[in-house]
């Protein structure tokens, strides 16, 4: 069975088929934020801060950090930003990291910083990004996301973009990184544009799953862009891409009603031991008049409390929610 180890420096979090879903919070993030992309470009933290705490406490089993404030000089500006932000974020919580960036030297200045063992958001089949990136990955002995595109763009065929998940692997493979270390985007299309794309992201999953044994991950967001009341599709989407094989996805853990989809399937995948995490989480809920998603009790802040101090993902239509 495929494992993925990833850690922080207190805390090994295993992303797999018989494990529970993997939430990467995906709020850290300034891509379309722009109060957020101003505030770090000052130095000010605050919202950083606030962001970390409230998804680890929302259930976020991982937390993504971008840094990406600007395209004007990101080479010069991106990496002692990312360190900054990086080293703030793992002073606060315990959970481990996903290092995102479009910018090679900004994943590297992170990596060297970085405590236990993060995931590298992102490669793609691009032959100067595999050539870049993945001794980075090998040098550091850390898994990376691998997104379905190269050269020629964001394929509308599924075919082709295994074919590139595929060539991912194997070049990974050449550097003496291992399939587990690699975990696929197999890039999710938004429905309201391309009708099929759910059944083509299931199909996708059941693939690399099947074939090349890898495990999954997404901006799950993308499934839902432009239609109205995104949060219901995101959380009818949750469910069925879990049992397609998906295993993790950088999503917004603070929306309840996504968090409960994900918490249920986790029972109804087994992955939630005599559907322990349930009974802790809703054991006090109680529906207000008319139904309501269910309000999770709070979960302690992971670590204790403060303890010191990429452009827009590959996927069409991400947008920070």
């Amino acid at each position: 069975m495929t494992r993925t180890i990833v850690a922080s420096a207190t805390r090994e979090i295993v992303i797999g088929f018989d494990q529970p879903f993997c939430v990467i919070g995906e709020r850290i993030n300034p891509t379309g934020r722009k109060k957020l992309a101003a505030e770090m470009i000052e130095g000010n933290f605050d919202t950083v801060i606030k962001d970390a705490l409230e998804q680890v406490a929302a259930g976020a089993t991982m937390l993504d950090v971008n840094a990406g404030v600007t395209s004007v000089n990101p080479n010069e500006t991106e990496p002692g930003l990312l360190v900054q932000t990086l080293e703030i974020v793992q002073g606060l919580v315990d959970v481990p990291l996903s290092i995102d960036s479009s910018v090679t030297a900004a994943i590297e200045a992170a990596l060297k910083v970085a405590k236990g063992r993060p995931l590298v958001n992102s490669v793609t089949g691009e032959e100067e990004k595999l050539e870049a990136i993945l001794p980075l990955v090998k040098k550091y002995d850390v898994p990376v996301v691998a997104i379905s595109n190269d050269e020629t763009g964001i394929s509308m065929d599924p075919d082709v973009r295994f074919a590139v998940a595929k060539k991912i692997v194997q070049r990974a493979m050449d550097h003496g990184i291992k399939p587990e270390d690699i975990v696929v985007d197999p890039l999710v299309m938004p429905i309201g544009a391309l009708g099929d794309a759910g059944r083509q992201v299931f199909a996708l999953l059941h693939r690399l799953r099947n074939e090349l044994k890898v495990n999954t991950t997404c901006g799950l967001s993308n499934i839902s862009f432009g239609l109205p009341h995104r949060h219901g599709i995101n959380a009818g989407f949750i469910p069925m891409v879990i049992g397609a094989g998906m295993t993790s996805a950088i999503m917004n853990p603070c929306r309840p009603q996504e968090m409960e989809a994900v918490r249920a399937a986790n029972v109804l995948n087994g992955t939630d031991a005599n559907c322990t995490n349930w009974i802790m989480t809703y054991r006090d809920f109680k529906p207000a008049e008319g139904g309501a998603t269910a309000q999770p009790t709070p979960a302690p802040v992971a670590g204790g409390g403060r303890r010191g101090g990429r452009a827009a993902r590959a996927g069409a239509g991400a947008t920070r929610e």
